[in-house]
């Protein structure tokens, strides 16, 4: 069973993805996606107050990224934002964290799946992100358009 202090961070996961992501797109994970994840060996969370600063068991998320890792690499599943601090660095602080962990996991590269037309792709293009494939017509918006996913890659 979790801690207190985990089950506080999860609930600042939570409510940080409720506010970050548009329902149009269905990007959001559950609670138990989000938990499921975790209790995998592969599954790695960073979460961030407002200062950018890494949080552990206490304090108020502003941010957090999800990732999964493999031998050689590692994939983000999710990075969110809160909006009440979007514009202040967080998104390439998370991106800079998880490059420094999956490193230090044996990490070479960082991939990232995202819809086409995400405002997302400023930052990951500011990061050094460079596009290596697309799915077309893999995601489906809640009032039915189909979107292409494209794949990202990032030498670390």
């Amino acid at each position: 069973m979790a801690s207190l202090a985990e089950e506080a961070v999860l609930d600042g996961v939570m409510r940080v993805m409720a506010r970050g992501f548009d329902p149009e797109y269905n990007e959001a994970w559950t609670r138990k996606q989000v938990t499921d994840m975790l209790a995998m060996p592969s599954g790695h969370l960073i979460v961030v107050d407002r200062e950018g600063r890494r949080l552990a068991r206490h304090g108020r998320v502003a941010g957090f990224a999800l990732s999964r890792a493999a031998p050689g690499e590692e994939e983000l599943l999710l990075i969110a934002v809160d909006p009440a601090h979007r514009e202040a660095g967080l998104g390439a602080r998370l991106l800079a964290l998880l490059a420094a962990d999956a490193r230090a996991r044996g990490g070479e590269r960082l991939f990232l799946e995202m819809r086409e037309g995400n405002p997302a792709v400023r930052l990951y293009d500011r990061i050094g992100f460079v596009p290596i494939g697309r799915r077309k017509e893999y995601y489906r918006t809640r009032s039915g358009h189909k979107l292409d996913a494209i794949t990202f890659a990032l030498t670390i």
